[in-house]
Formats: structure tokens, sequence, C-alpha cells
């Protein structure tokens, strides 16, 4: 059986997992995630043309879907962390195959342009 006669023409479960992480910016996000960035000063600047009102909307829906975590650290002043849940590193996968796919197929774009 090759890869295409195993996929049907729609999956539910599918669709749901293509939308979460297909929304803008979320990819991105999980990747400076992966990378080990968890600040959301170091998100921002590691994202090119994310604004800190997407970045906090992205990591509350991240955070309702379980792929991310939000730690609070009682430190002067309070510091906030972001983490990847085991959900979010299981991602990690899937990142690399898009990451694989971007190389072999798309030409290379300036910074912040989509």
């Amino acid at each position: 059986m090759t890869s295409r006669e195993a996929i049907s023409g729609f999956c539910p479960r599918y669709h749901r997992a293509i939308e979460i992480i297909g929304r803008r910016w979320t990819g991105a996000i999980v990747r400076a995630l992966l990378a080990g960035h968890t600040r959301f000063g170091q998100i921002r600047s590691t994202v090119p043309g994310l604004s800190d009102r997407l970045l906090s909307e992205r990591l509350k829906e991240l955070e309702a879907e379980g792929i991310v975590e939000r730690r609070v650290l009682v430190d002067v002043p309070v510091r906030i962390e972001y983490h990847l849940t085991p959900k979010g590193e299981a991602l990690a996968s899937v990142v690399q195959a898009a990451s694989a796919w971007a190389e072999d197929w798309l030409a290379p774009q300036p910074v912040g342009q989509a």
C-alpha cells in the first residue's frame, strides 16, 4: 500500500490539527519554543513581524489546547515562562518535516514576508 492509498479524502482529526498549528504565527511560535526560547520577549524577538498582541493571543490558544504551559516564577520581578507540554513536544517531528519540505521546495523569501 502506498502512502497515497492510506490517506482518505477527509479526516476530522487531521483537519483540527492543521487548524491549530496552521494559524498565522503559531508554527513559528512552536518552533521558537522547540529551540528553547521560553520568555515572551525571547519568542517575540525570534519571530520577526510578530506583534505582542498576536503573540499573547496565540500563546493563550496554545495553552488552551494543552500544547503550551505558562509558568509564573515567583521572583523580583515576577517572571513568566512558556514551555511545551509533552503534547507540544510531540510536534517536533511535524516541525522538522515541514522545515525539510520548505528547504526542498520553497524559494527563500526576505525575513518578515509571508
